[in-house]
């Protein structure tokens, strides 16, 4: 066992170790399968939207972008679906 896996162990409770949800914890989704589905649609975008960022590079369009990007983001990870 490395030093950081060790100071993972000893710092961090046991569920985040093995990536098994605990019932009563409040984030427990995140680790369900649909939503780590959502994660990866939602990496796809900034992505996509890092590469128009890059080719348009106007201050203005990069912010727009962002804001959209962001508003998207939040929107795919919601937690009602």
């Amino acid at each position: 066992m490395n030093p950081k896996d060790w100071l993972h162990r000893l710092v961090l409770p046991q569920w985040t170790h093995d990536q098994s949800p605990d019932q009563s914890h409040p984030h427990k989704r995140r680790f369900t399968a649909g939503y780590r589905r959502k994660q990866n649609i939602v990496r796809n975008v900034w992505i996509a939207s890092g590469l128009v960022m890059i080719l348009q590079a106007t201050p203005a369009f990069i912010l727009a972008i962002a804001l959209g990007t962001t508003f998207l983001s939040f929107l795919i990870l919601d937690e009602t679906s």
